[in-house]
C-alpha cells in the first residue's frame, strides 16, 4: 500500500512540476486591427509592388531608378501642398521631373483602370514614406 501512495504522489509530482505550454494566440485577421489610414497605405503599398500598377518597376522608395525616388516625389508634394491623386488622375501638370513627364504618360492607360479608393491608396502609401 506504501508503494501505491509514493508513486502516486510521485507520478502526480512530475505532472504538477512538468513545463506548461503557453498557448500563443495569433491575430488570424491583422487588417482588422489597423486604422483606415494604415490600411489605406498598406493597400497602396501593395498596389504600388504589384504587377497591375508596376510602378515599382521605374520608382523605388529612396532610389532614383528611371523615375525619382518615391521619397523625393513624396517630399516635393508635401512641400508644394499639391496633389499625388491629381497628377495620376492627369488634373494637375507634373511638378517633380517634367522632363520625364512623356515616359510616365504611358503609364495613365493603367492607372485611368483604377478605382479612385486605389489612386488614393496609391497617394497614401507614397506620403507614407
Amino acid at each position: 500500500m506504501k508503494k501505491i501512495v509514493i508513486l502516486s504522489l510521485l507520478a502526480i509530482s512530475i505532472v504538477s512540476c512538468g513545463k506548461k505550454e503557453e498557448k500563443k494566440t495569433e491575430n488570424l485577421y491583422p487588417e482588422a486591427t489597423l486604422t483606415a489610414e494604415e490600411q489605406s497605405i498598406s493597400n497602396g503599398k501593395e498596389l504600388f509592388n504589384s504587377n497591375k500598377a508596376a510602378c515599382a518597376s521605374c520608382h523605388l522608395p529612396d532610389k532614383k531608378v528611371i523615375g525619382p525616388s518615391i521619397k523625393d516625389i513624396a517630399n516635393i508634394y508635401k512641400e508644394q501642398n499639391a496633389s499625388i491623386f491629381d497628377f495620376l488622375r492627369q488634373k494637375a501638370d507634373p511638378i517633380v521631373d517634367p522632363s520625364q513627364y512623356e515616359v510616365m504618360k504611358t503609364n495613365f492607360a493603367i492607372i485611368k483602370t483604377f478605382s479612385d479608393e486605389e489612386v488614393k491608396s496609391l497617394e497614401a502609401y507614397m506620403l507614407s514614406l
